[in-house]
């Protein structure tokens, strides 16, 4: 009665490492705040099994919100300015954290 369709109605997704497309059940859930159990209001980004392998899988203890104010701090910074703002702003967050124990 209905046509088939070539995807078998299932939705695809992009590896937002390596770009490739796959089929929703094939990939791996990111979730930038590293809390992929909390699900309520969040999108996901996705990765393919074999991108999602590479990645180091420790906590991240905050690390995205780090990497958005840095790139927000060094607006049109190349890589490496970009970088170097992340050691320095990593560093005295670090010392931060530790004079406040």
């Amino acid at each position: 009665m209905f046509g088939s369709r070539g995807d078998g109605g299932e939705e695809t997704v992009v590896c937002i490492a390596c770009g490739d497309r796959l089929p929703r059940s094939d990939a791996r859930e990111y979730d930038k705040q590293g809390d992929r159990w909390s699900r309520h209001g969040k999108e996901f980004e996705y990765l393919c099994v074999d991108c999602h392998d590479d990645l180091c899988h420790q906590p991240r203890d905050e690390l995205e919100q780090l990497a958005t104010d840095v790139e927000q701090s060094v607006e049109n910074a190349t890589s490496e300015t970009f970088a170097r703002a992340f050691q320095r702003e990593a560093a005295d967050r670090a010392d931060a954290d530790q004079d406040r124990r």
